[in-house]
């Protein structure tokens, strides 16, 4: 799903695995947050890193829709929404 949504819908999803056991025990939850803390808030801190708006038409200032978006040396085109 992540692939397809990243693909198709320009929506970046990750998943995390913060240790190799998929069902901890309750008991060492607490720890797997302390271990995972600071690193987990950086991460969040980095989203909005990068571009983010509308795209409008120069003359008018009306939103374009399915309008592409390209950037030199990356390899993937966001198409703007509605």
């Amino acid at each position: 799903m992540q692939d397809y949504n990243y693909v198709w819908a320009d929506c970046f999803e990750i998943t995390l695995e913060l240790s190799c056991c998929k069902y901890p025990p309750t008991s060492e939850l607490q720890q797997e947050w302390e271990n995972n803390r600071e690193s987990l808030l950086v991460f969040i801190e980095k989203v909005h890193i990068g571009v983010k708006g509308f795209v409008r038409d120069a003359v008018t200032g009306a939103g374009l829709e399915n309008a592409t978006v390209v950037v030199a040396g990356i390899a993937h085109n966001i198409t703007a929404g509605k």
